[in-house]
């Protein structure tokens, strides 16, 4: 049983960022490893014995070692990082990982259902497209026997469970098991795991089918509205008129 995780570091929920020349500045923030993605490689250890037949596989600049080398210290045992600047889009991502897994020849996919940074659903489809692979998305139980894939996942009136043929694209969320926290003898043990440096030009990818322009954080401008509080009752009143008027909440 082989497994790959995607994996990607992104700013951290705490963290403040903001926008220079047309794009997101991330210096000076805190970054960490997507909280779906950790998802994925907690239940890659769990069906795999003590992280064997693991990699952590992750598309991105050099900052994304740190989330890279947190995978291998909660157990995966080893890694590729193909580094690159260039923001690649979804389309050509799923190529490039396509290859990968080609070469790495994985039963299972992990990939978080959701990018923290970018709020994108799409890699886990566009995965699944370009392999002509099973996709389970928004996964909430997961079990394995021999061949096959019993998973339980989120639907828009509740819940369904669905049976997959090995191999398949399993897309990761909350609720699927408890990520563990690394160890200090873990995280001395992933120094020693392989970490494989590859780039896009390995691959045969040079460019992006799509350019970002521009980029900037949403805001939302406060009406400030101050209700006298002297009178309860026209307070209260006051209030329900702005929730129903303006806020429209009710």
């Amino acid at each position: 049983m082989k497994i790959m995780c995607l994996i990607r570091q992104v700013p951290d929920a705490e963290a403040r960022v903001k926008t220079a020349n047309g794009t997101v500045d991330l210096q000076g923030s805190s970054m960490a490893l997507d909280g779906m993605d950790e998802y994925g490689v907690e239940q890659a250890l769990r069906m795999s014995e003590g992280g064997a037949g693991t990699v952590a596989v992750a598309v991105g600049p050099q900052r994304f070692e740190d989330a890279i080398r947190r995978t291998l210290a909660m157990g995966l045992e080893r890694a590729i990082h193909i580094e690159t600047d260039l923001v690649l889009d979804v389309v050509t991502t799923s190529r490039l990982l396509k290859a990968i897994a080609l070469e790495e020849q994985p039963d299972l996919i992990f990939v978080g259902g959701q990018h923290a940074d970018t709020d994108s659903q799409a890699m886990g489809a566009a995965l699944s497209e370009a392999l002509g692979w099973n996709l389970v998305t928004w996964t909430t139980e997961l079990t394995l026997e021999g061949q096959h894939v019993t998973a339980v996942h989120d639907v828009d009136d509740g819940k369904e469970t669905v049976e997959l043929e090995l191999p398949c694209v399993v897309t990761t969320q909350q609720g699927l098991n408890e990520p563990r926290y690394p160890t200090l003898p873990n995280i001395m043990k992933s120094k020693k795991k392989e970490l494989l440096k590859k780039s896009l030009n390995d691959y045969g990818i040079s460019s992006t089918m799509v350019r970002v322009v521009n980029q900037e954080i949403q805001q939302r401008a406060r009406l400030q509205h101050i209700i006298d509080g002297k009178d309860a009752a026209a307070a209260a009143e006051q209030l329900i008129v702005l929730l129903h008027t303006e806020a429209k909440v009710i």
